[in-house]
């Protein structure tokens, strides 16, 4: 029984060992790909993009946002976020409130409908068709 108990207790050490060594490995490979311009994210959920890495001091700077730069340990960063395929690019969203009052939208105004024919549509909508 007691022989049983060891060889269990080895297995044990064995697989745990074996676990740590790939996380390492992982973390290695992660680490090598690491250079500016890569987008990434912390252990603590910050993304940011790499500014600079200090190998030194085991430092990494990231610009979370334009103007923005946090240092941070380079352990500290654990994924590399991929670009996705097929993300349409950013939509240029005006200084001024100019597109929001605009007629050729598409969109009729608010203020067409009255507040009885409002709370008739509101009313309505909650019905089945039977």
């Amino acid at each position: 029984m007691s022989i049983l108990l060891f060889v269990m207790l080895g297995i044990f050490i064995f697989m745990m060992f074996r676990r740590n060594k790939k996380t390492q490995q992982q973390q290695a490979t992660l680490q090598s790909q690491f250079a500016p311009g890569v987008e990434v994210m912390t252990s603590f959920g910050l993304f940011g993009r790499i500014v600079d890495i200090d190998d030194e001091e085991n430092k990494v700077t990231l610009e979370l946002s334009p103007g923005n730069l946090a240092t941070v340990h380079r352990q500290a960063v654990t994924k590399i976020i991929e670009a996705a395929a097929g993300v349409p690019a950013a939509t240029e969203v005006p200084d001024d409130a100019s597109s929001l009052t605009a007629a050729d939208n598409g969109n009729t105004p608010a203020a067409a409908e009255t507040p009885d024919e409002t709370l008739k549509r509101l009313n309505d909508e909650g019905k089945k068709d039977n």
